[in-house]
């Protein structure tokens, strides 16, 4: 047999789910050993890929309920709200838009505006994806949707390949910082920072908290990109290659003004959440929904139900589960006092980066955002709570470093999708180069955002 990565994290999760079970673990109940056990395993497969994250996530909710380690109720907790079905719409919305061509029309009628150099390529990137965050709720659908877009952008400035490289890197790479300004830009992740808050977050909220520092990340990375990123030749568009893309499209059709229109009432429904109190999650859905009806919609077909990825879903639910039946055993309290120091550090901005650093720690070992957050946040939260601080403005930074962190592709699923030659075209070289002075930006925000949350009262 041969013993390749997916062979040895198979026997590696098992050997350390075995550990957990056997180690004299005091203070730990007998079900938080075993949910310990079978959480480490996970983690050691999501992160070594033994399987689709689906399968992995999928045993581990089995085994949570053969185990009866906690209610089904708690463990599918994220199904009886709206966090899912935010996700569902968001998948949907995001296909018909995709298939519309209404994204692809918006995308080339900027280019033309405002893209005439080597720095406007790379600065529009980071506007199209934050443009295009609105009209589509998904990094992933975005990030290839605007690389299509780049493809005619790279054939008509005539761009070298190591030129082009660099710009399928920074379309895949502005996806991080940029999905977290808006609260439907990450429709996977974002609800579930949200589901630590005591509070109801909704759209213009989350923007208040997490607009500014997503923004300060995201100039910080274009930053960075002018300087690890340079052309090796100066850029010269030939508009004609975009002109015909953009006529290719033809005249604005009225599928696509239907999608526009939904759109547009689902960015106001969004917006007025606060004042009208409709939750995110469930407008999302019912827009999603409205696109598929007669007269009204007839965008979306029986066939986009197949868009919707539902590895995804286990996933997330999985992800969720951790956390929330980590409450259910102990195991939660149990890592805090084990993992973390009894005291804290006092000052504010040394405690952000204290958590912050605890959080990067975990996040280059396990590699999963989802699994990270799972382990980090509800450990963390146990201690901070004493200190009577928000426990969403603690997620909240916790996401930021965690989110926004990468080194290798595996670290970050934005980044990984737009892996090899067919799809963003850059290599494992380029996300090193780029992750490894990313750190900096990283705290950088750690600190500019605690600065904003006390700006507003938060802290």
């Amino acid at each position: 047999m041969k013993y390749n990565k997916q062979v040895i994290g198979f026997f590696s999760g098992i050997i350390v789910l075995i550990a957990a079970l056997l180690l004299p673990l005091n203070g730990l109940a007998w079900e938080g050993q075993v949910f310990l056990g079978l959480t480490l395993m996970t983690v050691v497969w999501w992160a070594t890929q033994v399987a689709q994250s689906g399968y992995v996530g999928g045993f581990y909710i089995v085994s949570l309920c053969l185990l009866k380690l906690a209610d089904t109720k708690v463990i599918f907790a994220s199904w009886t709200g709206s966090t899912l079905w935010l996700v569902i719409g968001a998948y949907m919305i995001a296909t018909a838009v995709k298939r519309s061509g209404l994204g692809e029309r918006i995308s080339y009628m900027y280019i033309l505006k405002f893209v005439k150099s080597w720095k406007s390529i790379i600065i529009g990137i980071f506007v199209l994806t934050l443009i295009l965050s609105l009209l589509i709720p998904n990094p992933w659908s975005r990030a290839f949707l605007i690389m299509s877009v780049m493809s005619v952008i790279i054939k008509a400035a005539g761009l070298p390949k190591e030129d082009a490289v660099k710009v399928g890197f920074t379309v895949f790479a502005a996806s991080v910082p940029v999905s977290l300004i808006f609260m439907t830009g990450e429709s996977i992740i974002n609800p579930l920072v949200i589901s630590y808050s005591t509070e109801s977050i909704n759209f213009v909220r989350w923007f208040v908290i997490m607009g500014p520092p997503a923004i300060f990340l995201s100039l910080l990375n274009i930053l960075l990109i002018f300087i690890l990123f340079k052309p090796t030749k100066e850029v010269h568009m030939d508009f004609e290659e975009v002109k015909k893309a953009q006529s290719d499209l033809g005249k604005i059709s009225k599928t696509e003004i239907r999608t526009l229109i939904w759109i547009v009432i689902a960015i106001i429904l969004w917006v007025t959440s606060g004042v009208t109190g409709l939750d995110v999650g469930w407008v999302t859905f019912a827009v999603a929904m409205c696109l598929s009806l007669p007269v009204i919609g007839n965008v979306l077909t029986a066939k986009e139900w197949g868009e919707v990825p539902v590895h995804v879903l286990v996933f997330l639910t999985a992800a969720i589960a951790i956390g929330k039946v980590g409450a259910e055993t102990g195991l939660n309290d149990w890592l805090a006092v084990t993992l973390l120091p009894e005291k804290m550090p006092e000052n504010i901005f040394m405690l952000a980066i204290f958590i912050g650093v605890i959080a990067v720690v975990i996040h280059m070992f396990i590699g999963s955002v989802i699994a990270a957050m799972g382990v980090v946040v509800p450990a963390v939260l146990v201690c901070t709570n004493a200190l009577g601080i928000d426990p969403f403005v603690v997620a909240a930074i916790i996401y930021l470093v965690i989110y926004s962190h990468y080194v290798m592709p595996f670290h970050h699923l934005n980044v990984l999708v737009g892996l090899g030659e067919e799809n963003g075209m850059y290599t494992q070289k380029e996300t090193m180069k780029m992750g490894i002075p990313l750190l900096v930006p990283v705290f950088l925000t750690v600190i500019f955002a605690v600065s904003w949350f006390s700006f507003l009262g938060l802290i």
